[in-house]
């Protein structure tokens, strides 16, 4: 009896073992699956900004004394291949995208921490010629402006497919995993969304399955009343969103 009982044992034993070298694969290399850096492809002009333990390049177009706009840009985004799009919709507008740590000329390795500390570094930067600053954020990068808009007086603020949290995208993705143990980069927008006063847009891709529209109006919710706004784009998934008119219009709608 006890030997049938071990060889019943062993098998429930291994896939235990198992589950728990996925659980430990996954805690190391989670910042493998949330960030994948990209070099920049486009020439266009640049600038870099030294910060803790690294420096950033910067794609800009500059307008001096011009109302500015901050762009936080996705976790696999090039923004210097975003500079020209943003450059035709805004075109009195001095812009810059910042490339996280790692992506394009940038240097250092990003994380949440990081990302947040470079995104108020380059505020500080910008805020010495720019009375208005505007942000926009996209995917990952929605997290970046959140936080950032929460601390910094901004005159309006634009996310594009937002969620309230990186961890409950997370959850949604792995869910025979123990995320919430887990994870290290949270991005819980949610909890920093009711200390914004800016007037915000938030622009959600109605087939999106990578952060669903349902992630985005849980966002919402936690503005204070009459602050945030939503736009859902019809037809559109989560990488094609820049290429519908009805983007671009509630885009520009957004930072007007």
């Amino acid at each position: 009896m006890n030997t049938l009982r071990k060889t019943l044992l062993w098998p429930l034993w291994g896939l235990a073992l198992l589950y728990l070298a996925g659980c430990a694969a996954m805690f190391t290399w989670q910042r493998a699956l949330l960030y994948h850096p990209q070099p920049a492809r486009l020439a266009v002009a640049s600038l870099t900004l030294p910060v803790d333990g690294a420096a950033l390049q910067v794609s800009v177009q500059a307008r001096p004394g011009a109302p500015a706009v901050l762009y936080f840009g996705g976790n696999a985004e090039d923004v210097s291949g975003t500079l020209p799009h943003l450059a035709r919709l805004f075109p009195d507008h001095a812009l810059y995208l910042m490339h996280y740590r790692g992506y394009g000329q940038s240097t250092g390795n990003p994380s949440e921490t990081v990302l947040h500390a470079d995104a108020r570094a380059l505020y500080q930067h910008v805020r010495r010629e720019h009375a208005e600053i505007k942000l926009i954020g996209r995917s990952l990068g929605s997290g970046v402006a959140v936080r950032l808009a929460s601390e910094q007086p901004v005159a309006r603020l634009a996310l594009v497919t937002p969620y309230d949290s990186i961890e409950n995208v997370a959850v949604e993705h792995y869910p025979w995993w123990p995320v919430r143990w887990l994870i290290r980069d949270r991005f819980d927008s949610a909890a920093v969304a009711g200390r914004i006063n800016a007037p915000t847009t938030l622009i959600a891709a109605e087939h999106d399955t990578l952060i669903r529209p349902e992630r985005t109006a849980q966002l919402a919710m936690h503005f204070k009343p009459g602050v945030a706004r939503s736009v859902v784009v019809p037809g559109a998934d989560h990488n094609g969103i820049g290429a519908q008119p009805v983007y671009e219009r509630a885009l520009v709608e957004a930072l007007r």
